[in-house]
């Protein structure tokens, strides 16, 4: 399997999406922003769209499409406080509709078909290179801005009083996420990428452990999920994004109902 070229280019792309989705998705989850990642998982597609109808790459124009989106998220909740759900309706209607309308346009000359469900075929030296960039960028981003974004996760209004620069560091952190997605889409394909950011995070809460210790166990349950989905995906012949959401729901059971019968030993033991 690792003979084959294109193999070994989708697990360097993998191992930097294991690493990079779980470290974005914990911030996600934390602050129930699960929705929003999903929806700007589906505006990359109007990225990808517009890279491939100018021929240029799918994961750039992902990348700054989606930053778009994210930055707009975040002005919009300026005039839509109680309204959330709302925003993501308008975000949607944008790139949903740019990405229906350029497809439908009979300009592109490549089909984007494969980054809906995500082929592990599709993976180039450069999208290898730009995957490496984003990723160690937006790592490094997290570490120095580590201690603020966490203040902002479990109380932003906290984070603005004591002099947090909450608006700023929620810009910085959608494009932060905008890099998980774009980096992603080759493998995991726009459908099932925000399953890839926030399952992992799930499975790891079930552990109820801090917060580094949850962050560490996310990236742990993301490679085994990720890698496990290409390996097997390869050998079924199908779409290695659905069938790592599959995995990551798997694996989420399992982790579910081990905690349940540790602490049901547990109680029968005290007894």
């Amino acid at each position: 399997m690792l003979s084959y070229g294109f193999m070994q280019n989708a697990f360097f792309v993998s191992l930097f999406i294991s690493i990079l989705c779980p470290c974005i998705g914990v911030f996600l989850v934390l602050r129930r922003y699960s929705m929003i990642g999903d929806t700007l998982a589906h505006s990359s597609l109007a990225g990808i769209t517009i890279g491939l109808l100018f021929n240029q790459s799918p994961v750039l124009g992902a990348f700054i499409f989606t930053s778009i989106c994210g930055a707009l998220i975040e002005f919009l909740r300026k005039y839509f406080k109680k309204y959330t759900d709302l925003i993501l309706t308008i975000v949607l209607a944008l790139s949903v509709g740019t990405a229906i309308t350029i497809i439908s346009s009979g300009k592109l000359h490549t089909s984007a078909d494969s980054f809906m469900f995500g082929s592990i075929l599709t993976v180039t030296k450069t999208d290898m290179i730009m995957v490496a960039v984003l990723s160690v960028i937006s790592v490094l981003t997290l570490v120095f801005l580590y201690h603020q974004m966490v203040y902002i996760a479990y109380d932003e209004e906290a984070a603005r009083v004591a002099g947090v620069k909450a608006g700023l560091i929620n810009y910085v952190f959608f494009v932060l996420v905008a890099s998980a997605i774009s980096v992603s889409i080759r493998i995991v394909g726009v459908l099932v990428l925000s399953s890839m950011i926030a399952l992992p995070v799930a499975t790891a809460l079930q552990l109820e452990k801090g917060f580094k210790t949850t962050l560490l166990f996310s990236i742990v349950f993301s490679m085994i999920d990720i890698m496990t989905g290409l390996v097997i995906s390869y050998y079924l012949n199908v779409a290695p994004g659905g069938f790592t959401a599959l995995v990551s729901v798997f694996v989420l059971i399992v982790v579910m109902a081990g905690k349940k019968i540790y602490y049901s030993t547990k109680a029968t033991s005290k007894a």
